[in-house]
């Protein structure tokens, strides 16, 4: 039987299905990347907000529609929006095979053997069956992958979702880290992206107190690893200890992700995070000091219940300011069950987009300005790909994380000796929106 894994969300849903795949593979069962060209075909859903659901539930009918013209026989649904709306889900798409929960992933082979029999399986194992650790078959260019150091969520922001979802936050032991992060650099892996929905809150459930400066330094300490990256760091728990080690080793690239929601003092207290301005102006003038070629990214949260005018223009005037590298705003999504969707003054829907567009728009604006200035520049950069449409080369610089942020062309035939993984000092000639266009330098 030929199974497909249609892997949606984030990072650390894909290593999830990364996971399966390689008890599938054990299994015996053969892998496509196209449910088109499967027997059976695996969705690992997102259910963190409205427009992930959306996308989750269009991927399912897109399934269902291969199911109908028959070429697909079998339809598993598994991730979040499983786990979040159980029967719910099983119940409103009788055309999935089965629709199990994250706790039940370990089980895939059992499960797709008894839908090939011709069993409907619903089940939901405890979210805690999900292991922390495990093989896995990357779906990622052979030359990066995703370390995920956590699992699930102890924040209790009253916005999200995830610890209802997820379950609490439970940290990976380090020597099982250290282990697979072992094994990723002897299969060729340059670089490595760390993950957790909070990393700097890694290890305080398992040793008492944060680890992840300790983490990054014997992860530092592998051989044939040449970057290694720090995703969704919460800037409350970035302490003095984590700047020195990113600052000192030189593994480490000078980009941090640092989600601050918001800026004003009230709206933060009802979303349950721990800063204010003054504090994350202090945090970011010290990341900028001691790191001073840092690259910074955040994510903002506008239309959160309660939000005035004055503090939506607060924030805007405080991104003006602060002028992040990198920056993602999202309108609030009402999930159900978060404290914030009991909370009174529900901000109109068309005036929380409105707010997310001018955030954007303003962020455009600093892209732009801050991408000019990269003008002449002769960054370190790796290649991911060639466009023959284009004619090029598709490069990323350290200051830009995987499937997120910008991109750098080289105009070149792809006859010019560059290969996927190629680690190249590109000298940067113009912009293009939030991309670079550049060619790379002489050795």
């Amino acid at each position: 039987m030929i199974v497909s894994i249609v892997s949606l969300g984030c990072a650390k849903n894909l290593v999830d299905s990364e996971r399966m795949l390689a008890l599938l593979k054990e299994g015996g069962y053969v892998l496509a990347a196209d449910p088109a060209d499967a027997d059976i075909a695996i969705v690992n859903t997102c259910g963190f907000i409205q427009s992930a659901k959306e996308e989750a539930i269009e991927t399912i009918l897109e399934l269902v529609t291969l199911k109908n013209e028959g070429s697909l026989k079998r339809i598993v649904v598994t991730g979040c929006l499983a786990e979040r709306y159980k029967d719910e889900v099983a119940e409103q798409f009788p055309e999935a095979d089965a629709v199990i929960g994250i706790g039940d992933q370990t089980e895939i082979c059992k499960v797709l053997d008894g839908i090939t029999a011709g069993d409907r399986v619903t089940q939901f194992a405890p979210k805690c069956n999900m292991p922390l650790t495990g093989r896995r078959v990357l779906a990622t260019l052979p030359f990066f992958a995703y370390l995920k150091v956590a699992e699930g969520c102890s924040n209790g922001c009253t916005y999200c979702a995830i610890p209802a979802i997820r379950g609490k936050y439970r940290s990976v032991p380090m020597e099982n880290v250290l282990a697979e992060a072992k094994e990723l650099a002897a299969s060729g892996v340059t670089e490595l992206v760390v993950i957790a929905q909070d990393t700097t809150r890694y290890g305080e459930d398992l040793y008492g107190e944060p680890k992840l400066p300790e983490l990054l330094t014997k992860l530092c300490a592998i051989d044939g690893f040449r970057w290694i990256r720090v995703l969704y760091c919460y800037p409350e728990r970035i302490t003095d200890e984590l700047i020195d080690v990113i600052a000192r080793e030189p593994k480490i690239v000078k980009y941090l992700d640092i989600p601050i929601q918001h800026c004003n003092a009230e709206v933060l207290r009802r979303m349950r995070r721990k800063c204010d301005a003054g504090s994350l102006r202090t945090l970011f003038a010290k990341l900028r000091s001691r790191i001073p070629e840092i690259t910074l990214r955040t994510t903002l949260l506008v239309g959160f219940p309660g939000e005035t005018e004055e503090q939506f223009t607060e924030l805007a005037e405080f991104i003006q300011e602060i002028r992040f590298d990198r920056l993602g705003c999202f309108a609030y999504s009402e999930e159900e069950n978060t404290p914030a969707a009991k909370m009174p003054d529900q901000v109109d829907e068309d005036v929380r987009q409105h707010r997310a567009d001018i955030i954007m728009e303003q962020q455009m604006l600093i892209a732009a300005a801050l991408n000019e200035a990269r003008v002449g520049t002769e960054p370190e950069a790796v290649i991911e790909g060639y466009d023959p449409a284009a004619e090029c080369w598709i490069a990323r610089t350290a200051a830009d994380a995987p499937d997120i942020d910008g991109r750098v062309y080289i105009p070149a035939p792809r006859e010019n000796g560059l290969h996927i993984g190629d680690f190249v000092r590109v000298h940067i000639t113009e912009t293009a929106d939030f991309d670079l266009i550049g060619e790379v330098c002489e050795a």
